[in-house]
């Protein structure tokens, strides 16, 4: 049997774990209604857009009200058509942009993470121009690399040599891109790499390990979601982009942004501009959760040995 003493802590602790029960559930549902405002703002600035792009896919032709009955034409004239070209040269430019910056990006983001005595200085070099319009650093480089422009004058002014215009051409195109987007993979890169224990590497070398065997055993595994994330970025960044093949390349190539721009503004057909963006976006996310679900993430960030 129960001594008072015992049925006094029972009775005492029953009402504590009420109110330990009710304060949990009162948490979660406050935290449901603060969480509201920013629900409620995310599908109204970002999930509807999307919603009303992919309506508008199903419109006739150069028509803007949605009481139209759908439609597949918009659809058929894109895959009738030479579109095909423009996803090409995007889906192109994209992968060999993130392939190159991930090649460009490791000894930077090494030296900054692990070397460099004076990284912030390199830091805020690489930041800077973030601060200046794209547009406005593109027609840097159009100023530099224009025939008589500033690389072209120098040189001829100096040695005598006459340069042609380096402009409008598929590689001044993919320079503007690795320009543009080394940020987005270069930071994520250094995050990454800063997270490398130096024990590991020290261990691994005491154990008689050279440099090769380091850099594909311990730091590559160990950055590779620093990489991952950064080749992301990269990748979709890209793929929308439009400036660089505008500004340097002229109509050497079309982008499928370009087409895009086009037919929301020019043509003033924004059924085909919608239906080419939800393409494009249907694209960039069957690309980017293929390589996903072909990766062990549990492993990569460490949640799994």
């Amino acid at each position: 049997m129960k001594t008072t003493s015992e049925k006094e802590e029972n009775g005492a602790e029953t009402p504590k774990r009420f109110r330990q029960a009710w304060l949990k559930d009162w948490l979660k549902q406050t935290g449901f209604l603060l969480s509201l405002p920013v629900m409620i703002l995310f599908f109204a600035g970002f999930i509807g857009p999307l919603l009303l792009v992919g309506i508008y896919s199903f419109m006739p032709s150069k028509e803007f009200g949605l009481d139209h009955v759908p439609t597949l034409e918009n659809y058929a004239d894109i895959f009738s058509s030479s579109y095909y070209l423009s996803f090409g040269w995007s889906l192109i430019l994209a992968l060999v942009t993130t392939v190159l910056l991930i090649l460009i990006s490791w000894p930077v983001a090494y030296g900054l993470a692990k070397s460099f005595k004076r990284s912030m200085i390199l830091t805020l070099i690489l930041v800077l121009p973030l601060f200046v319009s794209e547009n406005v650093r593109l027609f840097g480089w159009v100023l530099m690399l224009v025939n008589h422009g500033v690389l072209d004058g120098s040189l001829n002014a100096m040695f005598g040599v006459d340069l042609p215009s380096l402009l409008y051409n598929v590689p001044v195109i993919l320079l503007g891109l690795l320009y543009t987007y080394l940020p987005f993979m270069l930071f994520p890169m250094v995050l990454g790499i800063s997270m490398i224990p130096e024990s590991c590497r020290e261990a691994s070398f005491d154990m008689g390990a050279n440099r090769w065997q380091v850099f594909k055993e311990i730091e590559l595994p160990l950055a590779m979601p620093g990489i991952l994330i950064g080749s992301l970025l990269t990748f979709v960044l890209v793929m929308g982009s439009i400036s660089e093949a505008k500004i340097l390349g002229g109509q050497s190539i079309i982008m499928i942004s370009h087409d895009i721009e086009t037919a929301f503004t020019y043509a003033q057909n924004w059924p085909l501009g919608s239906a080419l963006a939800t393409l494009l976006i249907l694209l960039i996310g069957a690309l980017v959760l293929t390589l996903l679900s072909k990766l062990d993430l549990d492993r990569l960030f460490g949640r799994k040995k």
